[in-house]
């Protein structure tokens, strides 16, 4: 008995109906990453493994998809470990190379290894798939597309401000409105920090933070005691648990709260060119907003932190992010290089668009008429046709064998094909077309130059 086929866990087929609509998304980011000037390149599926091992952390080396070394793998093993089933130490010795994990370290070792080819300030972006090794779960694949924007060999400020515009940018062109950006900056978790005299307990404090939409203050604060954080320090910082206003109210808070903190001012100003650029040049649909608990990318991230969430109406995660990071090439000994980037996510958005009927009609269109096969000489005749039809950009096609009408006609509808043209030696004889409608049942008899004018 043939073996059922699968595929393994965490991966996915896409429909032709699936596919257009993700390559409609891909195509509306990309037109916006190159309207505001970003640079296309593509890195290979796999790279050295040291190149991508420990630049993730503990995690996320675990889960980084190793892959074999062709041929007698074993035969360069390390027996040692190979004896003593110690696969941590194994793994070097009979693997070499791996899945990528993401585009960033890719991209960070793309501008090492190219820095003499490319111009700086750099802005490159990148649509391509990524692979973790992680449990699969409802959102969450062991293949997925990142598309990701970067601009590195600049510390300017008037970036954040452009990321800010191409995230509004893409979604008001994909008739998403009202979604917020979020801002937050690296400098003022740290001057929290400061203030509270906790700058050792940075990231117990910001992890804790960051879940205050989730378990709430009274939850925030037990998990922040946990972590050794007074409740004398909190006190300090009581007014960010209830920060509400604009972004400009919730500034002058923060100008409050951060007043001796050097760092944390540093921060504030940057967040404020940001606001009074911002507010010169009205976004078009989304609304920027402050949030002061954002606190995603504290391992990388030294400035701006960017979270996307999708309208109100929505019940989903976020739908992008990103953020300042200051010596991302530092990893491969090219120093001092400052960069800023964001992504899209490509998985999530696709959901928002579905469940507020978002997708134009002219993402689901395939195939426009559909020519009846009669038999060698009337397929022919068709096929001619069909041919000066697809040279004026309508799609066609024949139907490839003269079966039954019936199943001709079913195949049309099942692929919701919205025309068949019928051509026997009559319509032959006198240099036409029967065109049927086949939503409304129409039919008419029609030249060429008629069938294409009308179908165009």
């Amino acid at each position: 008995m043939a073996q059922k086929p699968s595929i393994p866990k965490g991966t996915r087929d896409f429909s032709p109906l699936e596919v257009s609509k993700r390559t409609y998304i891909m195509n509306s980011i990309k037109a916006q990453f190159e309207k505001f000037g970003f640079q296309p390149i593509e890195t290979p599926s796999f790279e050295n493994s040291d190149t991508l091992m420990g630049k993730y952390g503990e995690e996320g080396d675990r889960l980084i998809f190793k892959i074999l070394n062709s041929g007698d793998f074993l035969k360069k093993a390390d027996q040692e470990a190979y004896s003593n089933s110690d696969s941590l130490k194994l793994t070097p010795s009979i693997s070499e190379k791996a899945l990528r994990y993401d585009l960033t370290v890719p991209f960070a070792r793309y501008v090492v290894q190219h820095q003499s080819e490319v111009e700086f300030p750099f802005k490159r972006y990148q649509i391509q798939p990524v692979w973790r090794a992680d449990r699969p779960q409802k959102g969450r694949f062991r293949e997925f597309f990142q598309c990701d924007a970067d601009v590195v060999g600049s510390n300017s400020l008037w970036q954040e401000v452009e990321f800010i515009q191409l995230y509004d940018e893409v979604f008001t062109n994909l008739r998403l409105e009202g979604v917020t950006i979020k801002l937050n900056n690296r400098k003022v978790l740290s001057g929290f920090a400061e203030v509270i005299g906790e700058q050792d307990r940075l990231i117990d404090f910001t992890v804790a933070l960051d879940k205050l939409d989730k378990i709430g203050e009274d939850g925030v604060k037990k998990e922040m005691l946990e972590k050794g954080i007074s409740m004398e320090a909190l006190q300090n910082i009581q007014p960010i648990f209830g920060l509400k206003g604009n972004f400009g109210e919730k500034m002058e808070v923060l100008k409050q709260i951060l007043s001796n903190s050097e760092i944390g001012m540093k921060g504030v100003e940057e967040l404020q060119f940001i606001q009074n650029v911002i507010s010169e040049m009205p976004l078009k649909s989304a609304h920027l907003d402050l949030d002061v608990t954002l606190a995603r990318g504290l391992n990388y991230y030294t400035g701006a932190i960017f979270e996307v969430a999708p309208p109100n109406t929505v019940k989903m995660g976020s739908i992008g992010g990103g953020g300042r990071y200051d010596d991302l090439t530092g990893i491969f000994g090219l120093k001092d290089m400052s960069g800023v980037g964001v992504s899209f996510g490509l998985d999530r958005i696709y959901l928002v668009l579905e469940e507020l009927d978002l997708f134009p009609d002219t993402v689901t269109a395939n195939t426009k008429v559909l020519f009846i096969n009669f038999g060698e000489k009337e397929a022919l005749y068709g096929l001619k046709a069909v041919q000066k039809l697809r040279d004026s950009g309508i799609a066609a096609e024949l139907y490839p064998d003269a079966a039954k009408m019936k199943k001709q006609m079913n195949y049309a509808n099942r692929r919701e094909i919205p025309f068949v043209v019928l051509a026997g030696e009559e319509e032959m004889n006198n240099k036409v077309y029967g065109l049927k409608d086949m939503v409304s049942g129409d039919q008419e008899k029609i030249s060429i130059e008629a069938l294409i004018e009308k179908l165009d």
